[in-house]
């Protein structure tokens, strides 16, 4: 299947729809968007890595600019660790997890530290070169088993260059000979689209030399374009920041944590709120949520809305050692994943010597906002609905379902299948299909008959349609499309 909302174009076994995507859902009458923070009932948000014991490489600080990849059943993290007797000089650790909540540092036994190899080090340098972020991806099926696992990643050695290193395993790192292979750049989020790596971060060399989301790209994980793509800045607002360097103002720092869903990317950045003084001890720091249809170009769905409030994180409680005197904020890394029913997302509190280690965030899988309906003078009852950009079946079939709630008696659902030029199709029609009336995270949707959806000749697009005497009930999360057999 293919989606023509302004991406790459390339065939996909699964659309997703979300409310927040106006570039695939771009048709709107009669409906609202609502983004959905995260948030605990005590206000405090759950401590998943806290600091190592006494002595550890990561004792100190625990600094979450790293990454969480599936690898077979487990959840892997790299992230960086600060141990006693060092200033700011860390090193790449490793923990392992079965559902994102309990996390172990396994000994690896692969680094000396403090004489002693019973430690959680990954083997990159022998822990000898202080690294200030990385990002992981994992290939399973990369031709070459040495280049399984692939890390681009900052070190003072090549003036904040960015570097790359592969591994079989992921935890033993051989450095690329052509280091460094890119620009400066502070990296935080990255993904593989369209046989295209794409890695993003604050850097690049854009007038104004303020915080900003960048991206480059590489086809061979070698090779990365000098230039990058500007993908998302927020200099426009007040207070304007200083440029070259300055604290003050909105900036965006270090890009964004990247979730690929297909036809869409979901980016989680750090909202730099800069104080007028330009004092760095004044600035908070909330997540925002930005998304993107071609990797490159983000924009906001609810501009300045804090998808991870610093504010309501309730981390000023400080870690060992240490008295916090900061205000407020928070740092991502690589790190979204679907858990059974689930949405996790993993972060920080910075600066980093206030850490009391890596939190997850959660929402009902994928919940992060909804559409719902309305009425009004302009809207009439049933009138209420959303429609998609046009879709490429490619000569095949489609199951659809959808994510919502507040239906039952008294609001329902329906889906129209309809052709590019918003035509009905026989078969298809509001008539004919069967109202969702029970909340669920998939629910399938039916025509009679019919439980697929079957190319016929050209693009469809999808019609949802909300019903009911209460329809204000209803919040829809998000509509799937499946490749299937027709």
């Amino acid at each position: 299947m293919r989606i023509h909302n302004g991406g790459p174009g390339q065939s996909l076994n699964e659309i997703v729809l979300f409310p927040f995507d106006d570039h695939s859902l771009p048709f709107q009458h009669g409906v609202q968007l609502q983004l959905l923070g995260h948030s605990t009932p005590c206000g405090r948000t759950k401590v998943v890595l806290g600091l190592g014991p006494e002595g550890a490489p990561d004792s100190v600080r625990v600094v979450y600019y790293g990454a969480v990849r599936q690898v077979g059943d487990e959840y892997w993290m790299w992230y960086l660790g600060q141990g006693p007797d060092e200033t700011w000089f860390e090193r790449v650790c490793f923990a392992k997890s079965r559902d994102g909540y309990h996390w172990e540092r396994p000994n690896l036994g692969l680094v000396e530290y403090h004489g002693s190899r019973n430690n959680n080090l990954v083997d990159l340098y022998q822990g000898q070169r202080h690294v200030q972020s990385c990002v992981v991806f994992y290939e399973p099926d990369d031709p070459d088993p040495a280049r399984r696992f692939k890390m681009a990643y900052q070190t003072r050695e090549y003036q904040s260059r960015f570097a790359v290193a592969y591994s079989a395993d992921g935890l033993t790192w051989q450095p690329s000979p052509n280091n460094p292979v890119g620009s400066w750049l502070e990296m935080s989020g990255g993904m593989r689209r369209d046989d295209c790596y794409y890695l993003t971060g604050q850097g690049g060399a854009h007038a104004g030399g303020i915080r900003q989301l960048v991206t480059y790209v590489s086809y061979d994980f070698e090779h990365w374009s000098q230039a990058s793509a500007m993908g998302l800045r927020r200099s426009n607002l007040p207070p304007r920041p200083v440029p070259f360097g300055g604290n003050a103002g909105e900036q965006v720092h270090l890009g964004a944590s990247l979730w690929n869903r297909g036809n869409v990317v979901l980016g989680f950045y750090g909202m730099w709120h800069g104080h007028p003084s330009n004092d760095r001890r004044l600035l908070t720091m909330d997540l925002g949520l930005a998304v993107s249809n071609d990797g490159l170009h983000y924009r906001e769905p609810g501009p300045d809305f804090p998808i991870v409030s610093a504010a309501e994180d309730g981390w000023d409680v400080p870690p060992r050692g240490h008295t916090a005197v900061h205000f407020p904020a928070l740092v991502q890394g690589q790190g979204f994943e679907n858990i059974g029913d689930e949405t996790l997302f993993w972060y920080a509190p910075w600066p980093e010597q206030d850490s009391d280690g890596v939190r997850v965030a959660t929402w009902t899988r994928d919940r992060l906002g909804y559409f719902q309906p309305f009425t009004s003078r302009r809207v009439g009852a049933g009138e209420s609905h959303v429609v998609s950009a046009p879709i490429d079946l490619e000569d095949g079939a489609a199951r659809v379902s959808l994510n919502l709630t507040g239906v039952g008696d008294h609001s329902q659902v329906r889906v129209e299948v309809l052709d590019e030029q918003f035509n009905p199709l026989p078969g298809y029609t509001r008539e004919a299909c069967q109202p969702l009336r029970e909340a669920g995270l998939r629910q399938a949707v039916t025509w009679q008959d019919r439980d697929v959806v079957v190319m016929t000749g050209g693009p469809v697009r999808l019609r949802v349609l909300f019903e009911g005497l209460r329809l204000e009930d209803t919040r829809l999360y998000a509509a799937y499309l499946e490749a299937a057999q027709g």
